[in-house]
């Protein structure tokens, strides 16, 4: 336990949110929503109208209005949560509480559990305080992880491949599972909202603040975008140029792969529909209505095959273009920079996937031995 002396008086700063037992945010359940430490219990003393309500009393009579109100609700929320969630707490439970900055609020808890008898403990300021640490954590952190990255046109299955290496004991970092989004124009996931930019941020920060700098973290190649949300520019300049593996599947094993991946979507035909005319302005009129007819005649693996030629496959040679020139300033026409190890495959199938995420491992587990023959360093 912490003795120091801002232990004592029930007081914590960011840095010691890992050394409690549990998490408590105060905050109303609209600034939960949108964005809180990652495992924090929500348990508002006020609702979203109430506070609402308080901080116009604060503004049109007086801060002394406002508290007094405030206090008779908080009141009665801290006595729920006594009588509820936090009726069967051991005698040794730490909890660590937060509201926006540190204020009222969680200090109005905090004051009552340590009159229980729990060693709580208030985060000094709060919320903010938090954030704060997040944003300064990400650049970091960032420059300081052996980031490769997972590159390869639409449809190689390469978020696949990212689960695959996790449940093989890799370090893997999944923005689009972060960011619930597939991250292309059809990348919307059915009935799941996208998490405010916060929250991503803070996702992205839970990840890879326990990660080993010595050992890969493995990244999707992913554009500055996902769908609503901004990959945060730290990690974008990070992997951007970072050593990859490039997934060279046939086309017919991509097309599988989609048919697959993307079936809650494909089999919503005006969905689909929908989401086609987004390419307007790109491709001309009369293309885009081609692929809406197909969609609707049910020429799934035609539209597709259109789809990866024509609109994501050009895309995506672009960008690898562009990464050429900013590494080494070559002719554009060459497409494979140096520092990609290419492997190819037919099969996207989940054996598939997961025998081709062994042989990513074995090389560089071979490539990690060689190089610390070189170096003269006996590492595993």
């Amino acid at each position: 336990m912490d003795h120091t002396p801002r232990a004592r008086r029930g007081l914590a700063n960011v840095g010691q949110i890992d050394d409690f037992d549990e998490i408590i945010d105060v905050r109303s359940p609209a600034e939960f929503a949108l964005d809180h430490v990652p495992g924090a219990l929500s348990c508002p003393v006020l609702s979203d109208a109430e506070r609402a309500e308080i901080g116009t009393l604060y503004k049109q009579d007086s801060p002394f209005a406002a508290r007094r109100a405030g206090a008779a609700i908080v009141a009665r929320r801290i006595a729920e949560h006594l009588a509820t969630r936090f009726s069967e707490r051991e005698r040794s439970w730490r909890p660590l509480v937060y509201c926006w900055r540190g204020g009222k609020r969680s200090g109005a808890l905090v004051l009552i559990l340590r009159q229980v008898g729990w060693d709580a403990a208030q985060l000094e300021g709060g919320y903010k305080a938090f954030r704060r640490r997040v944003i300064a954590d990400l650049d970091h952190l960032c420059r300081s992880l052996n980031f490769q990255v997972v590159s390869g046109p639409t449809g190689s299955g390469k978020s696949r491949l990212l689960s695959a290496l996790d449940a093989q004991g890799e370090q893997v970092l999944d923005l689009e599972a972060l960011a619930a989004h597939k991250g292309s124009v059809l990348g919307a996931l059915p009935g799941t909202a996208q998490p405010s930019q916060k929250a991503f941020e803070t996702a992205i920060w839970g990840r890879i603040r326990g990660f080993d700098p010595d050992r890969p973290v493995w990244v999707e190649a992913e554009s500055r975008r996902i769908g609503l949300l901004t990959v945060p520019e730290a990690l974008i300049t990070r992997y951007r140029d970072a050593p990859s593996v490039l997934i060279e599947a046939s086309m017919e094993a991509r097309i599988e792969f989609l048919l697959d991946d993307y079936a809650y979507f494909l089999a919503d035909t005006e969905s689909l529909v929908a989401r086609l005319d987004y390419l307007r302005g790109i491709h001309a009129n009369e293309t885009i209505d081609a692929w809406k007819s197909m969609a609707r005649t049910g020429a799934l693996r035609a539209m597709l095959a259109e789809l990866l030629s024509r609109h994501y496959d050009p895309l995506y040679r672009r960008a690898l273009r562009a990464r050429q020139e900013r590494a080494e300033g070559v002719r554009p026409e060459v497409v494979r920079p140096e520092g990609v190890r290419p492997y190819a495959t037919d099969d996207l199938s989940p054996p598939g996937i997961a025998s081709l995420a062994e042989r990513i491992r074995a090389d560089g587990r071979s490539g990690s031995a060689a190089r610390c023959a070189v170096s003269g360093r006996d590492r595993p």
